[in-house]
């Protein structure tokens, strides 16, 4: 499930910031961006301690918003040979990931 996921993620990020370890939050979901950012500011963890990462061409707005609040953002472009099946493997984890990845290519 979903939510059991989303907690086990959250779990783990708090674990590790609070651990003072860099941590990377890979999502594009804007939750457990809000939880990240909440749990920094609560527990003073300076922006240099983790950063925000997302594929290139999605959410770019969020990406830029991010930025401008002082995040680090890093972009992922996936490639090679086996770019397509990445990409696809990642679509059938969660069939809502499709209409997540249309609508996130399609904003500006």
């Amino acid at each position: 499930m979903k939510a059991d996921v989303d907690e086990n993620y959250k779990k783990l990020i708090k674990m590790n910031l609070l651990n003072g370890n860099y941590t990377a939050i890979a999502t594009h979901d804007d939750a457990m961006i809000e939880y990240t950012k909440k749990l920094t500011k609560e527990h003073d963890i300076p922006t240099t301690q983790f950063e925000f990462q997302m594929l290139y061409g999605m959410r770019t707005a969020t990406q830029k918003e991010l930025v401008k609040e002082g995040y680090k953002m890093r972009v992922y472009v996936p490639y090679g040979n086996d770019w397509y099946g990445y990409f696809m493997r990642r679509l059938a984890e969660r069939p809502a990931n499709i209409a997540f990845a249309l609508k996130g290519m399609t904003k500006k």
